[in-house]
């Protein structure tokens, strides 16, 4: 019993290490997003096709982290569960 308390512990450590080390992430791209923003606002040579690449690219980019983000947070409830399943039948 005392193993699947530290192994629960553990996996909690993991996940919101995970979810801190994802908002950090997340605010840097959304930083990244600003920044590239305001270059296209003021880059009046760029061509549209240019600028359509672009926020394509960061529709892209924020696509795939939710994405990553959902597999992660389903994995993390399957172990989660797993450890449920074992502790109970453990008793």
């Amino acid at each position: 019993m005392m193993q699947m308390n530290f192994m629960k512990q553990m996996i909690d450590f993991q996940k919101s290490t995970f979810d801190n080390s994802f908002q950090a992430m997340v605010m840097l791209q959304d930083q990244t997003e600003k920044t590239v923003r305001s270059f296209m606002d003021q880059a009046t040579w760029m061509p549209e096709e240019g600028r359509k690449a672009i926020d394509e690219w960061l529709k892209s980019y924020k696509n795939g982290r939710e994405d990553f983000k959902k597999q992660v947070e389903e994995n993390f409830k399957r172990v989660e569960e797993f450890f449920k399943t074992e502790s109970s039948s453990s008793t």
